[in-house]
């Protein structure tokens, strides 16, 4: 809900007093309300309640649950009568802010497991199957209506939807890398036992010892594998470096974890 009242105002308060377009069905929405003044909120729901039924048949009821949801509630805040729209000759400005509203927005709803129909589930999909990030995916569906709306709001506020779809992409991969991401650590030290006892009692999650052989000595050794969260991993360092300071550390960034729960690990 609040990621759909955020999305509202960057709609009603930013882009549309501007002339500024958007991508996927909310680009849709605002051409129409440009050309034929239909309300964006009845746009809206008719060319997602479409999208929602394609994101049932390849995304989880869930996700499919908490779209209808997000729809629902941005429809209702679309609604509600705009007091203090921001005009300005600036129109860059309404663009930069609006795209860091709408992809802050759109991180509260993909967070929550949901999405805001249009180009998000398209995105979801993407990301689903071939694990392309849920921003840069969105994009690309985006621009096949912002690049065409030129012929409707002028060349100019086309490059200003241009500017914000980026904007708005590279804050919801952001926002997604820095809540939703895991890392992955390897470490190769004589004291794996202890760390991996420490890490266990103090995060509550699960390790994993690996046989490994080294190259050049032929000897065997354990590897620890950890996968942590962005939040947990300021912890992970310190607990390794109190035990083991000379402990060889080897960190990855991962998009997402699927399947077994990593307390079980």
């Amino acid at each position: 809900m609040i990621g759909a009242l955020i999305y509202a105002v960057a709609i009603n308060y930013f882009l549309i007093p501007n002339r500024i377009g958007e991508g996927g069905v909310t680009g849709l929405t605002a051409l129409g309300y440009y050309t034929f003044s239909i309300p964006p909120a009845l746009t809206n729901v008719v060319l997602n309640g479409i999208l929602i039924l394609i994101g049932f048949k390849f995304l989880k009821r869930e996700t499919g649950f908490y779209t209808l949801w997000a729809i629902l509630w941005i429809s209702l805040f679309l609604r509600i009568p705009v007091f203090f729209p921001y005009h300005t000759d600036q129109t860059v400005i309404a663009a930069i802010s609006g795209g860091v509203l709408m992809g802050i927005a759109m991180g509260l709803i993909f967070r929550a497991k949901g999405t805001i129909a249009g180009s998000t589930i398209l995105a979801k999909i993407i990301n689903r199957y071939y694990g392309i990030r849920n921003g840069s995916a969105m994009l690309f569906f985006d621009l096949t209506v912002a690049i065409p709306s030129g012929l409707i709001i002028g060349f100019q506020n086309m490059l200003l939807t241009v500017l914000e779809l980026y904007i708005s992409a590279v804050v919801l991969n952001k926002y997604l890398e820095a809540f939703g991401a895991k890392r992955s650590v390897l470490v190769f030290s004589t004291q794996n036992q202890a760390i991996g006892e420490a890490l266990t009692s103090n995060l509550g999650q699960g390790v994993t010892m690996l046989k490994a052989t080294g190259f050049y000595h032929q000897q065997d050794t354990d590897v620890l594998f950890y996968v942590c969260s962005n939040q947990d991993w300021t912890v992970v360092m310190p607990i390794i470096m109190s035990i083991d300071p000379k402990a060889l550390v080897v960190t990855d960034q991962i998009r997402s974890v699927r399947g077994m729960q990593l307390s079980n690990l």
